[in-house]
């Protein structure tokens, strides 16, 4: 099996994570992976082709979102947190608050935290 590329923590644009995280379907992803922790890629419940979904995934990994990892015939995603919080304190929780905000129709509240990866920030709170 040829190895996946995952950028070096170093090596994260800004422009190109923000761009993976403007679709839809790849913040949902996202979302789901900070909800629920590692997953397999067939426990992710989207309306899309087999194909498109591996190009979501390929784009979060590439990005230095998601790292994959082959566990037999399973590819496991799980989120890059630490490194994304490293090199932008805060973006990570910022986005899944205001996804999570949008999800259920309600307005931000600025008063409320979230915590992902032992950081804290403005949204609402997730254990």
């Amino acid at each position: 099996m040829k190895p996946l590329y995952h950028p070096e923590r170093k090596n994260i644009n800004l422009v190109t994570v923000l761009h993976a995280l403007s679709d839809p379907a790849r913040l949902g992803i996202v979302a789901k992976v900070a909800r629920c922790g590692e997953q397999p890629c067939k426990n992710f419940d989207v309306a899309l082709a087999k194909s498109t979904l591996s190009q979501h995934i390929r784009i979060l990994r590439e990005a230095g979102i998601t790292r994959t990892r082959a566990l037999g015939t399973q590819r496991l995603i799980s989120l890059r947190a630490d490194d994304l919080n490293e090199r932008f304190p805060g973006l990570l929780d910022s986005v899944l608050g205001s996804f999570e905000q949008d999800q259920l129709g309600a307005p931000p509240n600025p008063e409320e935290k979230t915590v992902i990866s032992g950081t804290a920030s403005n949204a609402q709170e997730r254990h």
